[in-house]
């Protein structure tokens, strides 16, 4: 007798797992940790001055209006700050990325001799800096002081990167596939070059947002290297000026810019300046989780 052939396949019921829904739950807080107080910004900045003052906005703007970006973006001194962020963000993340591969490459071959001393004091500087002072003095006596170069080089390197990237050359290319390269002729450079860069893509596209950010989003050494050169100071920097002269407690630099309510312009300032470095995410958000898990490995 022919079996019959129609029968239905039933999936197997996946057991409740405790874990998996704790640990959900925990990701979906802290995701929402993170995305409504930026929510909670961007309705004040797209809200009248009397409902802000009035504490009534939350999550939705009330008397919807693009008024604070439009006096925001008529100041053309924020407009020249953000270019000099924009110059100052892809020099640094060039630069940073240059001197971190050029550290990791050699240094994560094992035929390299004392690779391990030279990595160790790498990693001093991870745990001991020489401060804020001694820093000053340096850039001053290097005449950086009021230049775009004060705020490119003096953190151009990061010790942090610099492992990650050392561990995911050693982790993710084989020596063999090295030696065969040098079999055919290939020197260090056309190694680097042809082999070790396109398969360390995830990696690079990675430490190059970690660069980015942290550059995009720092202002205290503008603070201190930028005093006089007022057309030089960075978009971060720019925003915290205007803050605090939005609030009347400090008077440093004249401004085109004239709200009734303070709040409105901090909350406008923050998503004007938040907004460039999320359009970068896109781009490459395909590499940065393969880059993320490269590096999570460390000799």
């Amino acid at each position: 007798m022919k079996a019959s052939t129609n029968l239905i396949r039933v999936k197997p019921k996946k057991p409740f797992d405790l874990w998996d829904a704790l640990i959900n739950m925990l990701m979906i807080v802290t995701a929402l940790a993170c995305l409504l107080p930026l929510l909670h910004i961007l309705a004040k900045s797209l809200s009248k001055d009397v409902y802000v003052l009035a504490n009534k906005v939350m999550l939705w703007p009330m008397g919807f209006t693009f008024e604070a970006y439009g006096k925001v973006l008529g100041d053309a001194s924020i407009l020249r700050s953000l270019y000099v962020s924009v110059v100052v963000t892809v020099l640094f993340t060039i630069l940073g990325m240059l001197i971190t591969i050029c550290a990791a490459y050699p240094l994560s071959r094992k035929q390299l001799r004392g690779r391990a001393f030279l990595s160790f004091i790498f990693l001093i500087t991870l745990y001991f800096s020489g401060g804020i002072i001694p820093e000053y003095l340096l850039i001053n006596s290097l005449g950086l002081l009021d230049t775009l170069w004060a705020l490119i080089l003096p953190q151009a390197f990061s010790a942090f990167n610099f492992l990650i990237m050392r561990s995911s050359i050693s982790s993710s290319i084989p020596v063999s596939l090295e030696e065969s390269a040098r079999i055919d002729g290939a020197g260090h450079f056309r190694v680097l070059w042809s082999i070790v860069l396109p398969l360390s893509k995830p990696i690079i596209a990675t430490l190059s947002l970690f660069y980015a950010v942290g550059r995009w989003n720092a202002y205290q050494d503008a603070l201190f290297y930028i005093k006089q050169r007022i057309d030089l100071r960075p978009l971060q920097l720019k925003m915290y000026y205007m803050i605090v002269e939005a609030s009347e407690s400090f008077q440093l630099e004249a401004t085109q810019v004239q709200l009734t309510n303070p709040d409105v312009l901090k909350a406008a300032c923050v998503i004007f300046a938040t907004v460039p470095i999320i359009c970068v995410y896109p781009f490459i958000q395909k590499y940065f989780v393969n880059g993320v898990m490269l590096g999570a490995v460390k000799e």
